[in-house]
């Protein structure tokens, strides 16, 4: 049994490394994305570069002209990048335009008129699946597709969609089928943003500085070629995408993030003197930075043997729903201990830890709230163990 990388992945992690540090990092000081997009004077030439290191649309296939790599490679990438605060939360552009996965599910004649146009970076997709009352439960979504002839009349309401104000397009989840719902009951739909009846109803400002958007479908008229995969596939489309995201941006992510807090943790223990010593010769301040340290290689372990395990084709729904729970609670400690070791500086806005702890707080929530996923986990365990 090897825990190493293979080498190429740790040979691509060394490189990412120096690429955050010494491209990165120090652009902190210039712009802290607050749910806005990087500007594109910055982002223009970071993306040339990465362009010239071959990470390009990381998840596009390559016969579509990307990287397309393994869920393992993508998080190393997602661990590294994510030690800097520089690059957006949601949305972030730095390895090409945002392409969601479903649209991957595109017939020939979708890929032309949907996938194709965001690849080069004409259009822009939004995934419209939470509702006001149907977010860790979507199985339980209101949103009403029926069927008119060659057309679906869809109405409802979806809740906290990011990038819906820039969007050409949502992916809209719509039940189809009232009786079937999550189990082949629930269709994705392409939907036209400035077809009448879409209404951006308001924004919701958040603590971690975007605006996610509710968006209004009041007898909206679709047409059914706009239907991904099959009437009754979405759900299933939707749950493959959002398991990949909980182990890459709930997973790899707050690992990259505690381990920038870390070491910066202890460059201030180290550096910082009170009471004739540095803090670096406190048990207390070493309990925190030995604490972090356990915690953190524990969840970079499960993130790569999660990833790995993925990519060789096993069902890692249960590895996946610890991968986001433990990562994220873990993420937030650390951080948190972070600040505490700053003291009144870390509170400041002139370092990344106020930043980081606002938008790790919020992945407790996004995409399935580390309660529900407890709950989900325990129920298959338990099952698991009747056999």
């Amino acid at each position: 049994m090897d825990f190493n990388l293979p080498q190429e992945l740790r040979m691509l992690k060394r490189s990412l490394r120096g690429f955050v540090d010494k491209e990165l990092i120090p652009l902190e000081q210039k712009f802290r994305p607050e749910g806005e997009e990087m500007p594109q004077d910055l982002l223009g030439p970071l993306q040339e570069k990465v362009k010239a290191m071959g990470l390009w649309m990381l998840d596009v296939p390559q016969e579509h002209g990307g990287a397309g790599l393994d869920l393992l490679t993508r998080c190393v990438i997602a661990e590294e990048v994510a030690r800097t605060a520089v690059l957006p939360f949601r949305g972030n552009e730095l390895f090409g335009p945002e392409v969601r996965p479903v649209l991957f599910h595109c017939n020939e004649e979708q890929k032309e008129r949907f996938l194709f146009p965001v690849i080069r970076g004409e259009k822009r997709v939004c995934f419209a699946q939470t509702e006001p009352d149907a977010g860790s439960d979507p199985a339980n979504m209101k949103t009403r597709a029926v069927r008119d002839g060659d057309h679906f009349i869809l109405n409802g309401t979806k809740r906290f969609i990011t990038g819906a104000g820039s969007a050409d397009y949502a992916q809209v989840m719509a039940v189809t089928d009232t009786e079937k719902r999550a189990r082949g009951g629930i269709t994705c739909l392409i939907v036209d943003m400035k077809s009448p009846g879409v209404n951006l109803d308001r924004h919701w400002p958040t603590m971690m500085g975007d605006a996610p958007w509710e968006i209004v479908f009041d007898n909206v008229r679709v047409p059914a070629a706009n239907v991904i995969g099959t009437v009754g596939e979405g759900f299933t489309l939707a749950q493959k995408w959002i398991t990949e995201g909980r182990i890459r941006g709930h997973g790899a992510r707050p690992v990259g993030i505690a381990q920038r807090a870390l070491e910066m943790m202890i460059d201030y223990a180290q550096q910082r003197v009170t009471f004739g010593q540095p803090l670096s010769e406190r048990q207390a301040v070493q309990f925190m930075i030995a604490d972090s340290a356990m915690e953190l290689h524990a969840a970079r372990l499960m993130v790569y043997e999660c990833a790995w395990r993925h990519d060789r084709g096993e069902d890692i729904r249960n590895l996946a729903y610890m991968v986001k729970v433990m990562c994220s609670e873990m993420a937030g400690r650390v951080v948190d201990r972070a600040i505490q070791i700053h003291g009144g500086v870390g509170l400041t806005k002139d370092l990344p830890l106020e930043w980081w702890y606002r938008q790790v707080r919020s992945i407790r929530i996004t995409e399935g709230a580390t309660e529900v996923l407890r709950w989900r986990l325990a129920q298959n365990v338990i099952k698991a163990h009747k056999r």
